[in-house]
């Protein structure tokens, strides 16, 4: 079985090859608990191994030979068992004892071999323009379903924040390689929100103009720049790559900090983190509100709040590590009253043509936490407080909990939150193929697809996609230098 660490889950999809088997969804809502070959172990990491883990190595090896097939099957459709399956022709095979007959036999199957492969390259073009047709939020419209979801690079090595020159290259890589919205990482509402000392942050004014030469160059290359506000709770004050201390807490005195949480109630063997106080709530609430204005100053688009994976605002949400007596603790209404306010409080602060998405787990994977339910009932509320689209994902709530990870195994919950709530959705988890995202917008369980750790390794994936899906040179958002190179080019 293989373990991955639950900081997968920050990163939009992991790499297991398209399969057809795609989740149980019935099985998962009783939270993960039944028998399946990619199961993934929710533990407690540092940053670093959700930047580059062997256990990450491990699971994707174990599943090597599902990601080394032929996309869908596509490549290597079987016509002939697709004429015997609907009896449409004959059997080219069969003797039916005459010479005459044989030949008859055969050109006719061919015949039917290559109406039913003409039939599935239209369906698949049916699909391929869903996928790169323009999406509008409010006053924005990116120019395809295919995003960059937010994905840490704990590379801020100055510890102050600020993003650098690989930010820029790795941001503006992929917005010329033709994604649609472009994400970017976990960026701290103060330094104690920091996920590891190396996050960028937007905490200051200061922060702001190493921020805005990314975010022009991501818009001038055709993508819509857009940022995660976040602030980390008791999983803040974590290693990663450049500091040591993987997977624990880093010492105070080697350059981290004592951690907030709504309860004093640990994650996994991470330091026990201080309850907050009602005024500390209200001024994390303030910071919010304040680094969503220095986004708006450096030139982003659009804002996403993370309210996922077990960060600070999450942690208010799920009954496990939420257990206050106060108006921010017990019922529904009172757990997600600090993600409303901090909502209305950067709805009230960015331009109202500005969209306002917010990250969520749609489930903790854990009996008697965090589930669907609630997260549809918090998103209908959302979208009554100015917020404009789901970005569902799951877990990274509850230490050990079991993950049922395979494709698509997310995509159900994004689809049952935009059916139920009535709000737009982007679906992310194990997609990494072409024809696999074409089919989750097309097929309306999402209104666009983020491709995350399969964006690391090809920059240009939308573009390839889109190649694949069989969309004409011209329909590609290729950028004008790179036009002679375009996939399918013969020289």
């Amino acid at each position: 079985m293989a373990i991955l660490d639950e900081t997968a889950f920050d990163d939009g999809d992991e790499d297991y090859g398209d399969r057809d088997n795609e989740y149980d969804f019935e099985q998962g809502l009783a939270h993960g608990f039944a028998s399946d070959d990619y199961m993934v172990k929710d533990q407690p990491t540092g940053a670093g191994d959700r930047a580059e883990g062997d256990a990450e190595t491990q699971a994707v090896a174990s599943t090597q030979t599902h990601a080394d097939a032929p996309e869908d099957g596509a490549e290597d459709w079987d016509a002939t068992a697709a004429i015997s399956a609907n009896g449409n022709a004959s059997d080219p095979t069969r003797d039916d004892g005459t010479d005459g007959s044989k030949r008859k036999g055969r050109a006719k199957a061919k015949k039917q071999q290559r109406k039913n492969a003409a039939a599935l390259k239209s369906a698949h073009k049916v699909a391929a323009p869903t996928l790169f047709t323009p999406f509008t939020l409010r006053g924005v419209t990116t120019r395809n379903r295919i995003w960059l979801p937010p994905m840490d690079t704990y590379s801020a090595f100055g510890r102050d924040g600020r993003p650098t020159q690989f930010h820029y290259q790795h941001y503006v890589s992929r917005a010329l390689g033709g994604f649609g919205m472009v994400i970017a990482e976990s960026t701290a509402v103060s330094p104690e929100g920091r996920i590891s000392p190396c996050d960028v942050g937007l905490w200051e004014d200061d922060q702001i103009d190493s921020w805005r030469w990314i975010v022009e160059d991501v818009k001038k290359a055709g993508a819509v720049a857009a940022i995660q506000l976040n602030h980390a709770g008791r999983k803040a004050s974590t290693g990663c790559f450049s500091t040591g201390h993987i997977n624990a807490t880093v010492p105070e005195d080697q350059g981290g900090w004592k951690t907030v949480a709504p309860s004093p109630i640990p994650y996994g063997h991470y330091d026990m983190p201080r309850e907050l106080g009602v005024d500390e709530i209200h001024g994390i609430v303030e910071q919010f509100r304040y680094a969503a204005v220095r986004a708006v100053n450096a030139g982003f688009e659009a804002i996403e709040i993370h309210a996922a994976h077990g960060y600070l605002i999450s942690q208010f949400l799920d009954p496990l590590s939420n257990q206050r007596s106060d108006e921010y603790g017990g019922s529904l209404e009172n757990r997600m009253r600090f993600l409303v306010e901090i909502s209305d409080a950067i709805r009230s602060a960015i331009p109202e043509s500005m969209p306002l998405l917010v990250r969520i787990s749609a489930t903790d994977w854990a009996a008697g936490g965090w589930d669907l339910d609630q997260s549809i009932e918090t998103a209908k509320v959302l979208k009554m407080h100015g917020v404009d689209l789901m970005d569902v994902s799951t877990g990274g709530i509850v230490a050990g909990v079991t993950i049922p990870a395979q494709a698509n195994y997310q995509v159900p919950f994004a689809q049952e939150i935009r059916d139920k709530a009535l709000i737009p959705t982007t679906a992310v988890g194990l997609i990494t193929k072409a024809k696999q995202a074409a089919r989750i917008v097309h097929k309306e369980q999402a209104d666009a697809v983020e491709i995350g750790r399969a964006a690391l390794r090809d920059p240009n994936w939308p573009l390839r996609a889109a190649y694949k899906l069989g969309l004409d040179k011209s329909e590609i958002p290729y950028p004008d230098q790179y036009v002679r190179g375009a996939f399918g080019t013969s020289r």
